[in-house]
């Protein structure tokens, strides 16, 4: 039998095709580095907050997933640490935790609530809010309950790299008279790996809130 003759250019791509996909990949590429870009200046020039730097009403802390067993991890433990020196120092006569089951089925505010118990903080001091399963949530509950208490101030409590998203998302959502200002926990037990990638992990986040704000 005669093989067939291939013909000419068969199993080449046609040089149209390659250049209209790699237009698509740069394009892409591009418009990545652009949001990217946005985000990390979005960090960099995140509100600061109006709340002063007086005495507040409450401390509002974050709340980020407890270990397997359900004890504090490291970083909850940073951010319950420093709202208790906080409460110690006076800032503040209440306490208000905030997080939900999000990661596991560990309430995080109850974790936290059964920390700062074991630090001293009286139950009367302590509130929780144990719905929320992101960020944005934290926030807006936590606003929601204070309106409902009548509290006028508010010092929001997290890790450092978390807080530029958390300025963002505090100056988008309405504080309907609720003052706030944001405060760093010293990352004391936080593991060395989480410190390090926790920035970069931040500006992907800080992307999608500005995309997806709610």
């Amino acid at each position: 039998m005669k093989k067939r003759k291939r013909a000419a250019g068969s199993g080449r791509r046609h040089p149209r095709r390659v250049g209209w996909w790699l237009r698509l990949c740069c394009g892409g590429l591009l418009v990545i580095g652009a949001v990217l870009g946005w985000a990390v200046l979005a960090r960099q020039f995140a509100p600061r907050g109006d709340a002063g730097a007086g005495l507040v009403d409450v401390l509002v802390v974050l709340g980020t997933p407890t270990n397997q067993d359900g004890d504090p991890s490291a970083a909850m433990l940073d951010r319950v640490n420093e709202a208790v020196a906080e409460y110690e120092r006076g800032v503040s006569s209440r306490i208000l935790f905030t997080g939900g089951a999000a990661h596991n089925r560990f309430v995080e505010a109850d974790a936290m609530a059964r920390a700062a118990e074991a630090d001293g903080v009286p139950q009367a001091a302590i509130y929780r809010e144990r719905a929320a399963q992101n960020t944005m949530q934290n926030l807006s509950y936590s606003l929601a309950v204070a309106q409902a208490n009548g509290w006028r101030s508010m010092e929001v409590i997290s890790s450092p790299a978390h807080l530029p998203r958390v300025r963002s998302m505090l100056a988008a959502l309405e504080a309907n008279g609720v003052r706030w200002r944001v405060h760093a926990a010293p990352e004391v037990d936080t593991p060395a790996y989480y410190r390090e990638l926790a920035p970069a992990v931040e500006v992907l986040k800080m992307a999608h809130f500005l995309l997806w704000p709610h």
